[in-house]
């Protein structure tokens, strides 16, 4: 039997203690001969209720296991039972993927046939067992098996993906009367509110974690459509596709990503994203965007300066795809998009995600900034094609023989072919540092047409220190704008 040893004065003390305490006790009550044990303490005021929060929402949480077939080397040992083996899994594994040679899965060529596993999480959204993951959890997977908080297992199959939004609906089969999750509002929540996330991480189903959303609106690479609550609960591998509750138990996020380099940094879409695009997945299985059809670019301080903005806002647009609706509403390359059907376009990023609120065939009227006057502008709206890439062109090269200076905006130029001023060099630290290339091409300065270097030099010379010039550039076949201010 283990003991615990007391040292004479700990021993003193707590004997002192006793004493004092059968002492106080005797002096008003009898001390009572078996105390109860401690029972489960009250909630003190102001402090959240997790546990019976979770106790109420965590049915609506589930765990998924996805299996796909691979082709291996096949080793030099072939043990006719099944293995685990550690890789390079998916983050949805809970240690790496695990694999087991199908029997005879051997073609005769050094090559096995292995099943991998991978687990992810996901929620109820309705009691007919329609439950919302991630998409990549379910990519590419030959069989989906769901596990719910009861211990059920139920076959699903895949009923709806959205993979610009990385938003899977799965249908599980022969479930009914399921108790689903409420849906709640991203829009509502705030920075520092408290937000319980549940999963599956490396396998621990039903794992609860509690923290705060640091930050909303987040643009982290993932896709056109960036916009990421950022949270502190602790999400790992695993956790992909489960919800992100607030203290009502209403689902605000969609666990999906983190920052392998940092701790408590962890990334949810907001369930707004979701609720607009329910609907189109659990009835046709994918989703119909409407397209406007003009590259854009965020305002920066420097621009905003050069086209004469109080601060940054709105979106600048690039180039206009011909024919598309931008183009025969009348947008223009340099026009700035300032707001949609009355709302206003805060970043640029956010013009993407309104356009692609509305569906094919919407009208949208968009505030426009061109050469410092606004006006509106009606665009209706055709369909989004998923498979649209941007054709990229490579740079001709300049005229070596006539490098201009750029007289105080950091760059060596010299004379492209067709026209304009070719970035040759970017002075370090200079106003062109971060912002122009080498290779780019300067078309316009202040809305002029640039015909050579020597030209843009001139331009240049004539501005005083701190005045913006705003330039046209074309860079690996595209249209961007730059705002630089002279030093």
């Amino acid at each position: 039997m283990r003991t615990t040893k007391l040292y004479p004065l700990a021993a003193a003390l707590l004997l002192l203690a006793g004493c004092q305490r059968a002492h106080a006790a005797g002096n008003n009550a009898e001390v009572p001969s078996n105390p109860a044990p401690f029972a489960t303490p009250p909630v003190l005021p102001g402090t959240p209720d997790v546990a019976t929060l979770v106790a109420r929402v965590k049915p609506a949480v589930v765990n998924i296991t996805t299996t796909h077939e691979v082709k291996t080397a096949r080793p030099d040992l072939d043990f006719p039972f099944g293995f685990d083996f550690f890789g390079n899994g998916s983050s949805g594994s809970p240690f790496g993927r695990r694999g087991m040679p199908l029997p005879r899965g051997g073609n005769g060529d050094g090559e096995q046939t292995l099943k991998e596993k991978a687990l992810g999480s996901g929620f109820l959204i309705d009691g007919q067992g329609h439950v919302v993951t991630n998409a990549h959890v379910v990519e590419g997977a030959d069989t989906v098996r769901v596990k719910l908080a009861d211990e059920r297992e139920f076959d699903a199959k895949v009923k709806g993906r959205d993979e610009r939004l990385d938003i899977a609906v799965l249908e599980l089969q022969g479930a009914k009367d399921l108790p689903p999750a409420s849906l709640g509002s991203s829009e509502d929540l705030r920075v520092g509110e408290y937000v319980v996330a549940i999963g599956n991480p490396f396998g621990l189903g039903d794992t609860v974690t509690m923290g705060i959303v640091s930050a909303k609106s987040r643009t982290i690479g993932a896709g056109p459509y960036d916009d990421f609550i950022q949270t502190d609960a602790s999400i790992n591998p695993g956790n992909s596709g489960g919800p992100l509750f607030n203290l009502k138990g209403q689902v605000v996020g969609i666990n999906t990503a983190i920052n392998p380099q940092g701790r408590g940094i962890g990334f949810a879409i907001p369930v707004d994203a979701l609720k607009d695009v329910l609907p189109q997945l659990l009835t046709s299985g994918h989703v119909a965007r409407g397209h406007l059809g003009a590259l854009i670019q965020p305002v920066d301080p420097p621009l905003a300066k050069a086209l004469g903005l109080e601060h940054p806002m709105g979106a600048l647009v690039g180039e206009v795809e011909k024919g598309s609706p931008a183009d025969k509403a009348g947008l223009r390359s340099g026009d700035v998009i300032l707001g949609v059907d009355n709302v206003d376009v805060a970043h640029g990023t956010d013009l993407p995600r309104m356009i692609a609120r509305r569906g094919p065939g919407a009208k949208v009227s968009l505030k426009v900034l061109r050469d410092g006057r606004q006006s509106t502008v009606d665009v209706t709206l055709d369909h989004l094609n998923e498979e649209r890439r941007n054709g990229e062109a490579t740079s001709g090269g300049g005229d070596e023989e006539s490098v201009q200076p750029s007289q105080g905006l950091g760059i060596a130029m010299s004379d492209a072919p067709g026209g304009g001023a070719r970035v040759e060099r970017v002075e370090p630290g200079s106003p062109a540092d971060g912002e122009l290339r080498p290779g780019d091409v300067i078309v316009e300065a202040n809305h002029g047409s640039v015909d050579s270097a020597e030209e843009l030099s001139k331009r240049a010379q004539s501005l005083h220190a701190g005045q913006a010039v705003l330039l046209k550039v074309k860079r690996n076949g595209h249209t961007i704008w730059v705002g630089l201010q002279k030093h």
